[in-house]
């Protein structure tokens, strides 16, 4: 028991570490800024942070989310980001243990988070993080066809399932967009959400990437839906889908296989 807590307590440090790197990716990868150079410092005063500073999650707490220097406000999405990222590395190590898909997921999760975040500030889905995605889904399909398959046909099955799972999501998400464009007269969706549903494609294959679609575009359109009779979102303003994109990618990744068992035994039960 207390080998189990220790485990979780070191994981959701981990994770929370990682969330700590993607703030600084989520503000300076659109900004066309370096990621490495200069370390993590106040974006008022710039003054560089200090050890004590930089610990996830506490380090904003003990500042009591004002910059030490200058006393501006520190954004409370900081300590959020690093949070979630620390609840989903869990639920991760949870749902898979100490294997090969924990440590390819934690990576899928914090691109799928940046993308997320990344979408909701500016609209944008960069290229540099769907393209690096996509590569990474076809090196862990790789990864996973090698330790847990067969070192001589694992590999070629399981990168074929993430060549085909990109190819179906560029595709599908392509045509819905153009459809959608005559449809409703506007863009639909932007070449973005395209390159992000190749890049779950390659993470998850063409058959969760189908259901990860599916579960983003009801929850997308309840909550456009929901937006507009609420007066919060104009018609005809476009709404980021991305984050929607990411959460159907998450739940496929998560629960897919039970949610797909469920689905099969309620509409096609064997006789």
């Amino acid at each position: 028991m207390i080998n189990a807590i220790v485990a979780y307590l070191i994981v959701f440090a981990l994770g929370a570490s990682i969330g700590s790197f993607l703030n600084v990716v989520v503000y300076r990868l659109p900004a066309n800024l370096s990621i490495l150079w200069p370390p993590s410092r106040c974006p008022h005063c710039l003054h560089r942070l200090g050890k004590k500073e930089n610990v996830p999650i506490l380090g904003w707490l003990w500042l009591k989310g004002r910059c030490r220097h200058c006393r501006s406000r520190i954004s409370r999405r900081y300590p959020l980001v690093e949070a979630i990222t620390g609840i989903l590395f869990l639920l991760v190590f949870w749902k898979y243990g100490v294997s090969v898909p924990t440590l390819g997921y934690w990576g899928f999760v914090s691109w799928l988070l940046a993308l997320s975040l990344i979408d909701l500030d500016t609209m944008i889905l960069p290229n540099s993080l769907t393209k690096s995605g996509l590569v990474g889904g076809l090196l862990f399909q790789g990864t996973v066809g090698f330790f847990q398959l067969s070192p001589s046909t694992g590999v070629s099955q399981q990168l074929m399932s993430g060549i085909v799972g990109a190819v179906v999501g560029i595709w599908l998400f392509e045509i819905i967009a153009f459809v959608g464009s005559i449809i409703f007269g506007q863009a639909a969706m932007g070449g973005g959400d395209a390159k992000l549903a190749a890049m779950m494609g390659a993470w998850l294959g063409w058959k969760y990437l189908l259901l990860s679609g599916f579960i983003a575009c009801v929850v997308g359109a309840f909550a456009g839906g929901g937006a507009i009779t609420l007066g919060w979102l104009d018609r005809r303003k476009p709404m980021p889908f991305g984050p929607f994109l990411a959460l159907g990618a998450g739940l496929t990744m998560l629960w897919g296989e039970a949610i797909l068992s469920t689905y099969l035994q309620l509409f096609f039960p064997l006789r």
